[in-house]
């Protein structure tokens, strides 16, 4: 059988469920079908500490919205559920596939990517790894709902109604470097074209980036800013936004946590990979 063949009957059907109310209705889904290869969120960190429970979230909006199949959440970091144990688990035929390892972050991150590739090297079963959930405009989508939840932006479906708290300027905050910053400049762009206002990127980890961001905006005549940041939220930097924004005396939304969008984008790079995968 071609490679050909093989990936066009391995792949996962697409599917449409019935239209949803709200912000998310009409998401395209892929039901997996028995056996598939298990899909694995790879989260930064440990897996006892704060800020851990939106990737369990998070897994199960995949199976349930998406795959039909249970997806595992494993952390780069303690001896509980650690990615090289939860691969481990997954042995199987080694001319099969048993796994593709998403990494549970907004964009790039070096030490994150390096880690696990190098967990998907030593592992016994069959794993390859996917790439990060951003750049992405369902990125850009999910920061704009967490800025609405908080009151600090329109959300779509109220466009026309007054919002005192609606900030006039964003600042999308991102762990990372410089290197980050330029990569979430893309998600930067794609949210100021959804909220018509201007979006400035810095890193949130650096206060003098984040002041800069900050006089940039009030240059561009934005009167109240808001910090955005651009992190799902069981990554140790999450811990350094509300001192970022402090930096500037203005509000922040809350991290994109198991956000709708999130599980998409999960299930999508799980596609990708497992397509790549099968036509080599």
């Amino acid at each position: 059988m071609s490679p050909e063949s093989q990936a066009s009957e391995a792949l996962p059907s697409r599917r449409r469920r019935a239209p949803r109310g709200g912000r998310h209705r009409g998401d395209e889904s892929f039901l997996l079908p028995p056996g598939s290869p298990t899909l694995v969120l790879a989260v930064p960190g440990p897996a006892r500490r704060a800020g851990a429970e939106p990737a369990l979230e998070l897994a199960r909006l995949v199976e349930i919205e998406h795959t039909g199949q249970p997806a595992r959440v494993a952390y780069l970091e303690g001896d509980e559920a650690n990615l090289h144990t939860v691969l481990a688990g997954l042995h199987r035929d080694p001319d099969e596939l048993a796994a593709v390892v998403v990494p549970m972050s907004t964009g790039p991150d070096p030490a994150m990517d390096a880690a696990l590739r190098h967990a998907v090297a030593a592992a016994p079963a069959n794993a390859v790894a996917a790439e990060p959930l951003g750049p992405h405009p369902l990125i850009a989508e999910a920061l704009h709902d967490r800025l609405a939840d908080g009151g600090l932006a329109r959300a779509d479906r109220i466009r026309l109604m007054t919002m005192v708290t609606a900030a006039s300027g964003v600042i999308v905050a991102t762990p990372g470097d410089a290197t980050a910053v330029r990569q979430a400049e893309v998600t930067g762009v794609l949210l100021a074209s959804r909220l018509a206002a201007p979006v400035f990127t810095a890193s949130l980890n650096d206060d003098a980036s984040v002041k800069a961001a900050a006089e940039q905006l009030r240059a561009a005549g934005a009167t109240s800013i808001a910090l955005a940041p651009h992190l799902i939220g069981p990554e140790p930097d999450a811990a350094r936004v509300a001192a970022a924004a402090a930096t500037v005396g203005c509000p922040h939304s809350a991290p994109l946590g198991p956000h709708p969008a999130l599980a998409r984008l999960a299930a999508l790079r799980y596609v990708e990979a497992l397509s790549l995968a099968l036509a080599d």
